[in-house]
């Protein structure tokens, strides 16, 4: 299904609508400008595919070269907080580790991209599927607009790959439309794991973006959160997140209902852990306490740098501060819908920048500042960027 400008458009809202617009009058160029060059055609689908085991190594460790090139979203906002949509590149100056770069790519919102959207379907936030369920039309709408290609991962205690990446835009929706409630688990840094592969084996030429929708906690991962960043630095992924609460959906939920699972045994250090199965020293050495008084963006650094896990209510949105995305915390069904909407009419109106980083850079984090030259804006991007370890 396609967007028909004629019937859908009233029911965005006006910022979207407008976006929507003008990406329906630059589809014939899009359309025309992809014929010349290779277009990767949708992928068979997978649908029912299931990982029960861990991902393998490589799914969160599979690139270990250096960065060719560093690609910068960069969301302009003015001071009502209204999207800015007129800028040049020559309004721009992005400085690696303090100098200013060069910028060798520019673009506004016209890039097709590539998402992994990441689902959780867990017993914990059983209340609130119903609402993600909603987000399917404007997911498939909005987010993927007319040159998006997109899967659809679910995670609880297990990862299953729901579709493999496709343009059809019908069966995106089905697939979101039909998520079905699982167990207690949440294994949410193997499903962010298992999604930043699936990007990361796409053609170079797009943006990636990772979209989240989860609650804020991880149950039995054997991926490292701060793995799944780093990997995601190194293949210029974007991550997006709307969190959900299992506060949120007991309120919501019918009478009877207890609650979520307790994560582990009374008495037990409180790792999140599969259900079942016991604490021990090797789990809790996965988790560690990042230094006191560290803002979002400091714990995104700190996840990057260390590539440990952390137990945190703000796990998600340092991912998203982290790679120059947005987290957005809904408290109602309705609200969740328009997070949704908020996050596809951003990634239509967004920069991105690019620039080949200096020659000799150590491995390692490397911090990015974006200035603009336009007084009274705001400006979002990503704190920095990880270089990988040559292969030896």
């Amino acid at each position: 299904m396609r967007l028909n400008p004629k019937l859908k458009l009233a029911a965005l809202t006006p910022a979207t609508a407008f976006i929507l617009a003008a990406l329906l009058a630059l589809a014939a160029w899009q359309t025309a400008a992809q014929s010349q060059s290779t277009q990767p055609g949708a992928l068979p689908p997978a649908s029912g595919e299931k990982s029960q085991a861990a991902p393998p190594p490589d799914a969160v460790q599979s690139i270990r070269v250096r960065t060719s090139e560093v690609t910068v979203p960069v969301t302009v906002r003015n001071k009502s907080g209204a999207l800015v949509l007129n800028l040049t590149e020559k309004d721009f100056h992005v400085f690696d580790d303090g100098v200013e770069q060069k910028i060798t790519h520019f673009d506004l919102g016209g890039q097709p991209f590539d998402t992994v959207l990441v689902v959780e379907t867990s017993s914990r936030i059983q209340a609130l599927l119903p609402a993600v369920r909603k987000t399917g039309v404007i997911f498939s709408q909005v987010v993927m607009g007319q040159t998006s290609r997109a899967a659809v991962i679910s995670f609880d205690n297990t990862v299953d790959l729901l579709q493999n990446f496709t343009n059809n835009a019908d069966a995106i929706q089905k697939t979101i439309n039909d998520l079905r409630v699982g167990t207690s688990g949440a294994r949410l840094y193997d499903a962010m794991a298992r999604g930043v592969s699936l990007l990361q084996e796409q053609p170079r030429g797009r943006r990636r973006i990772l979209l989240v929708v989860s609650e804020a906690i991880d149950s039995g991962s054997s991926a490292k959160l701060g793995e799944v960043l780093r990997s995601a630095h190194i293949g210029n992924i974007t991550i997006y997140s709307i969190g959900l609460s299992t506060a949120q959906a007991a309120l919501r939920a019918p009478a009877g209902y207890n609650g979520p699972a307790p994560i582990g045994p009374p008495g037990t250090y409180p790792v999140p852990i599969r259900p079942g199965m016991p604490t021990n020293p090797t789990m809790e050495q996965q988790y560690e306490a990042p230094p006191a008084n560290l803002n979002i963006i400091g714990l995104a650094k700190w996840l990057v740098q260390t590539g440990k896990s952390v137990i945190s209510e703000n796990s998600l949105a340092a991912a998203s501060k982290s790679t120059g995305g947005l987290d957005l915390s809904p408290k109602k069904g309705a609200a969740i819908q328009k997070a949704m909407d908020e996050i596809g009419g951003e990634l239509h109106a967004q920069y991105t920048l690019g620039y080949q980083p200096p020659g000799g850079e150590k491995p390692g984090y490397h911090t990015i500042r974006v200035t603009v030259d336009r007084p009274g804006v705001t400006v979002r991007t990503r704190p920095g960027y990880y270089i990988a370890p040559a292969v030896r």
